[in-house]
């Protein structure tokens, strides 16, 4: 029984024009995700997944198409509406960590809800609250530079978890890690996917992916395969 889409994409295009020439790095894409559900986005570079990433985070807008969010078009929110969703609704973890080198952990980990126009003393006990549940409850006074990569990834994944948004949107989160962390870090996610979030993953390796429910692969900007992960499918009947 599904929990009702919380994303929609109908004939979603975006086409780039770089002086003469015309790149259509998403031709033609119909995709639905349900609410609470792990999808991993594959495919070679150029395959459009980073772009078809930024869509579905309201940082780009398609080309053509249509992009219902909890069955709202986003083509008609405003830039606000738009940045609102982007600080509360979707909770975002990159390849590079984008922490901000002055700032604590704890600091880090509370600026979205600066933006939010949250008090001080809510700010540290909800950063403190999501920095504990990524296991970093002894960090918390450290900078990203007194930080392992792995450690600097559980920070970015506490930092879009502090606004409890719905969905989280991890552009190749293990690309910057060994083997040992990025186990670590998938287990995390799986976590948070286990607690009630909708995941996409966007990744090109086979294991990373095989963390997720469900596995999209796109090449040439369209979908080439759409299927249930059946190793995870098998684990859940135990």
């Amino acid at each position: 029984m599904g929990l009702g889409k919380i994303i929609e994409l109908v004939n979603i295009g975006k086409r780039y024009i770089m002086g003469d020439e015309i790149i259509d790095a998403l031709k033609e894409i119909t995709l639905a995700v349900e609410k609470n559900e792990y999808l991993a986005l594959m495919g070679p570079s150029g395959s459009g997944k980073s772009t078809l990433m930024n869509i579905i985070g309201c940082l780009d807008s398609p080309t053509k198409g249509e992009y219902k969010l909890n069955g709202n078009l986003v083509s008609r929110m405003d830039d606000n509406q738009l940045a609102e969703i982007r600080n509360k609704e979707i909770g975002f973890v990159f390849q590079t960590f984008n922490l901000m080198p002055r700032m604590s952990t704890l600091e880090n980990v509370a600026l979205p809800l600066v933006y939010a126009g949250v008090s001080k003393s809510d700010r540290i006990e909800k950063a403190r609250k999501v920095l504990e549940q990524v296991g970093l409850k002894d960090r918390m006074s450290h900078k990203p530079n007194e930080l392992s990569g792995g450690q600097r990834q559980r920070v970015a994944i506490a930092r879009a978890l502090v606004n409890d948004p719905a969905i989280i949107l991890a552009d190749e989160p293990t690309g910057n890690l060994d083997s040992k962390t990025s186990i670590e870090i998938m287990k995390i996610l799986s976590q948070i996917h286990e607690e009630g979030n909708t995941i996409i993953l966007v990744t090109h390796e086979p294991d990373i992916a095989l963390y997720a429910r469900r596995i999209v692969r796109l090449k040439d900007g369209l979908i080439e395969t759409d299927e249930l992960n059946q190793f995870q499918v098998k684990l859940k009947q135990g």
